[in-house]
C-alpha cells in the first residue's frame, strides 16, 4: 500500500472556501463557473413558469407572485451574474484564441509567464463588466423607487 500524505486543513471553512494561495485568476474560474450555473437555473425557471401559462397560470401578471420585490432583486442578481460572466467569456474567448498570450519563449527557469498580457485583460473586461454593471444598478434603483 502507498504511503498517503495527509494535510490538515487548519484554516477550516476559510481554507476550503478561499483555498489559501487563489489568485485573482483562480477566483475568477470559480465565478465564471457559480455564475454560469445561476444563470443555467434562471433559465430553467423561466422556461417552467412561461410553460405554466399553457394550464392558464400566469404568474407574470403585475401584482402577482414574481412581482414582489425579493423577485426584483433576483433580477437584478441574475443581471449581475450575466455582465460578469459575459465579460469574463469574452476574455477567455480571446485568451483561448491566443490574442493574450504573449509570444512563445522556451521555458527556462525562472519560468516567465503570459500574466503580464493576461493580467491587464481581465482588469480591463472586469472594469467594463462594472461599468455594465453600474448601468443597469442605476436602472435598477429608478425602477425600485416607483
Amino acid at each position: 500500500m502507498a504511503d498517503l500524505k495527509r494535510y490538515d486543513n487548519r484554516l477550516g471553512i476559510w481554507g476550503w472556501i478561499g483555498g489559501g494561495r487563489w489568485g485573482i485568476d483562480r477566483y475568477a474560474y470559480a465565478l465564471h463557473r457559480i455564475t454560469g450555473l445561476g444563470i443555467l437555473s434562471y433559465f430553467l425557471m423561466h422556461i417552467i413558469v412561461t410553460s405554466l401559462r399553457a394550464m392558464g397560470i400566469y404568474l407574470w401578471v403585475e401584482g402577482q407572485f414574481f412581482h414582489k420585490p425579493l423577485f426584483r432583486i433576483g433580477e437584478f442578481f441574475v443581471f449581475a451574474a450575466f455582465a460578469f460572466h459575459a465579460f469574463n467569456g469574452i476574455r477567455l474567448f480571446m485568451v483561448e484564441m491566443g490574442f493574450a498570450v504573449g509570444r512563445p519563449i522556451e521555458p527556462v527557469y525562472p519560468y516567465q509567464t503570459s500574466l503580464n498580457v493576461q493580467r491587464p485583460l481581465f482588469i480591463a473586461m472586469m472594469a467594463l463588466a462594472a461599468i455594465f454593471f453600474a448601468a443597469g444598478g442605476w436602472e435598477f434603483l429608478q425602477y425600485m423607487a416607483k
